[in-house]
């Protein structure tokens, strides 16, 4: 079984592929309907990110549905591939979102919010082991910007997968997530 992030990743993108759509609308529903259990919703501002399709990722449609419902302030990011930084914008009902040359749907413009005003980011990712670790698409704009949040921002990772036992090539400079939600299961780290 691989244990480091490159071998990791292709597993876990070829997984990914076997997913049929209505496969990743099931488990991206149970997804949702387990974060309502979490105690995270005192918090007003939550990061989500917007789902790139081509890679099958969690539908965040029903998790902007429930903090929507929630009246919570919803914001998403635009990524800057030259600085691999993040820009976060409030999502309004006048945001228009398209999608980059990467595929992923961003802002195009809208209210700008400073990574230290974000409280909850729902993370997405490839795998996670039992310790939190995660491993996305090795770009690292998640480790940047997770680092830019404060340290009492709580960072939960939506997975289809559930955990692997322990990735093996971890870098001081990697965020560790304090929840990961799966369709079966949450995943509670140092909490």
């Amino acid at each position: 079984m691989p244990t480091n992030k490159k071998e990791l990743r292709l597993h876990y993108k070829s997984l990914r592929k076997e997913l049929s759509e209505n496969d990743i609308e099931e488990k991206s529903l149970a997804i949702a309907n387990a974060l309502i259990q979490l105690p995270i919703w005192d918090k007003t501002y939550y990061h989500v990110f917007l789902p790139i399709e081509e890679q099958r990722e969690v539908n965040t449609e029903y998790v902007l549905h429930l903090l929507s419902g929630k009246d919570k302030e919803i914001v998403v990011s635009k990524s800057d591939f030259e600085t691999r930084g993040m820009t976060h914008f409030l999502l309004t009902d006048n945001t228009r979102i398209k999608k980059n040359e990467y595929n992923i749907p961003e802002p195009v413009n809208g209210l700008p919010v400073p990574s230290e005003t974000i409280e909850v980011v729902f993370v997405p990712l490839l795998v996670f082991d039992g310790f939190g670790n995660r491993v996305g698409y090795g770009k690292g704009f998640y480790d940047k910007f997770l680092a830019e949040c404060k340290p009492e921002t709580i960072k939960i990772g939506l997975s289809f997968f559930e955990a692997e036992h322990q990735i093996a090539d971890v870098f001081e400079a990697d965020v560790k997530l304090d929840y990961c939600v799966t369709p079966l299961k949450t995943y509670t780290f140092g909490l």
